[in-house]
């Protein structure tokens, strides 16, 4: 159960501690109070998806807390499967923090996780039901959502989702398949020039780089070869002239018939001949490239041609060589589908067969499952809505199986009601008013947490269109539900407040053009006084005080009873 609830920066909520017990604790206060701030923050570490708007006017963060104690072996289970640990006193801590650019932090028991974490916990610790739930009943493609929750069969649906996914794949693959076959032939046509084409190029990775190096050699061929040339003439001379080399050999030469002198003679005379011998090795090899430079028209032009080819190629099917021949298995990849298109048909509709046979099989089961549940859970919301003043109701759940398949099976689930003793039963969206619908969800509601794990129920504000004795009959259906589950009920409703066990006052208050959002737990007179303002608005009579210490007194005696 949640035992304590810290919300800071949170709208109008400037710093809230919020101590919540075990059994009916009711939360009332004027509208526009906060009471919606609150169910909205425990949404946040329930994982919902927030907005900055969230967050407190001047504040840069927002931030959540939530303690639950007494935990239920499932949710200790699905913890240790997702490698986080209770705190030592047995408690789970969850916490998430906001920030004004729209980031969330979230942990749990002080280890950072993301938002889908906290999700995949909150089945285990509070159950949220709103007016939108009420909405929701309205709205028959959502009736099945509600059988399937009572009858508990999700590991079939685990089964029956990828199959229906996959049907859906092969029928897109067989439709491509069935196109025209004149398409067909045009796009084979086209597929095998564009094969052809490419895979008579025969390119090869890297080619057009090592062409372009080629071309550029061609274009600066002449420059290259006056500069080799001139190079080998100045150090190897000609006829007429001495080369650096013949120089270098005279000096070295002239220095060592007098190297014996000294010392330093003769390490002068060594590097004279080192560079001599240096000079001679260059002039070999500058002779050597100047020998090699072959400029050939016939190449350049061979060359060029080959450089437009891959242009050409490249502007149809890539902007690489590498593209273009991807694009080329792509398309010999298609051909091959498409010329053996009749064998893969045939493969896939085999297989269409097949996974149909097995879908349909476990959409029949997933049907058998529904219409069985369907009479055990129209007989429990039938007792519920006895206690709710509603004996008269008479409910039915119709299961329709369909020709085709749809995402949850094969069948059309429908609530169908009669208020009136001797009317047929008739879609609840034309015969249900809104105080029967309140009824009616809170009948469902309180059938489907019985088998639920989680330990919170938190109603808010399910009093809409509810009254009088109807009024009553929810406080008192309230009352039994929390015996068994943690209740927390936002009401506008005096009869509700007062069945509370424990009873929370969420008032507002302006203090230097600031709004502030206070919780304060009631009890004896500060409670009635809160009753009395709910029975009579503002001005507080003794009589609207009468009325209030009766309703605690009358709660209490059923309480009791």
């Amino acid at each position: 159960m949640l035992s304590l609830l810290h919300i800071e920066n949170i709208a109008i909520i400037e710093q809230a501690d919020i101590v919540l017990q075990p059994g009916f604790t009711v939360l009332t206060g004027e509208t526009g109070a906060g009471k919606s701030i609150i169910i909205d923050s425990i949404g946040a570490i329930m994982g919902q998806r927030t907005s900055r708007e969230l967050i407190r006017n001047g504040a840069r963060k927002g931030f959540v807390s939530a303690v639950f104690e007494q935990i239920s072996p499932e949710l200790k289970h699905q913890l240790e499967e997702l490698g986080l640990d209770t705190e030592e006193d047995g408690t789970v801590r969850i916490q998430r923090e906001l920030s004004a650019e729209g980031r969330s932090v979230c942990r749990v028991n002080m280890r950072p996780v993301p938002a889908s974490v906290l999700k995949t916990l909150s089945p285990y610790l509070i159950n949220i039901h709103g007016q939108h739930d009420g909405q929701k009943l309205m709205q028959e493609e959502f009736h099945i959502d509600f059988l399937d929750s009572f009858c508990e069969c999700e590991p079939l649906l685990e089964q029956f989702r990828p199959l229906y996914a996959r049907l859906f794949s092969l029928r897109s693959k067989i439709r491509e398949l069935e196109k025209s076959e004149q398409y067909r032939a045009q796009r084979i046509d086209m597929l095998r020039y564009q094969f052809d084409e490419i895979a008579a190029a025969e390119l090869r990775p890297g080619e057009e780089e090592e062409l372009n190096e080629r071309r550029q050699f061609f274009d600066n061929a002449g420059k290259l070869a006056y500069a080799l040339q001139n190079a080998a003439m100045m150090l190897s001379g000609d006829e007429n002239t001495d080369g650096a080399c013949d120089l270098l050999v005279q000096a070295s030469e002239e220095l060592a018939d007098i190297s014996a002198l000294s010392a330093e003679l003769n390490s002068t005379a060594k590097k004279a001949e080192e560079l001599r011998y240096l000079a001679e090795d260059l002039a070999e090899t500058v002779t050597d490239l100047a020998s090699r430079v072959d400029f050939s028209e016939q190449e350049r032009d061979s060359v060029e041609a080959r450089l437009d080819v891959i242009y050409r190629l490249r502007r149809k099917y890539g902007a690489t060589v590498e593209e273009v021949l991807a694009y080329c298995d792509s398309a010999a990849s298609e051909l091959e589908d498409l010329e053996n298109a009749d064998d893969r048909k045939e493969e896939l509709v085999a297989e269409y067969r097949q996974t149909l046979a097995a879908a349909r099989e476990i959409a029949a089961e997933l049907s058998r499952q529904r219409r069985e549940a369907a009479l055990e859970l129209e007989a429990e919301i039938v007792q519920q809505l006895a206690d709710l003043d509603m004996a008269k109701v008479r409910l039915s759940i119709s299961v329709s199986p369909q020709t085709k398949l749809n995402p949850r099976g094969m069948d059309e689930v429908r609530f169908l009601i009669s208020t009136n003793p001797g009317e047929p039963v008739k879609p609840l969206s034309k015969i249900a008013s809104g105080g029967e619908l309140s009824r009616i969800m809170l009948a469902i509601k309180n059938v489907l947490t019985q088998s639920e794990d989680v330990g919170t129920l938190i109603f808010d504000e399910i009093d809409t269109g509810v009254s009088g004795r109807a009024a009553q009959k929810i406080a008192v259906k309230l009352g039994e539900i929390s015996r068994r589950k943690q209740t927390l009920c936002v009401t506008h409703l005096p009869q509700l407040a007062a069945m509370g066990d424990h009873h929370l006052l969420i008032q507002k208050s302006v203090s230097e053009e600031y709004t502030y959002t206070d919780v304060c737990p009631l009890e004896g007179e500060a409670r009635a006084a809160e009753l009395a303002r709910m029975i009579s608005g503002d001005a507080i009579t003794e009589l609207s005080m009468r009325n209030a210490q009766e309703l605690l007194e009358r709660a209490a005696h059923s309480k009791q009873q």
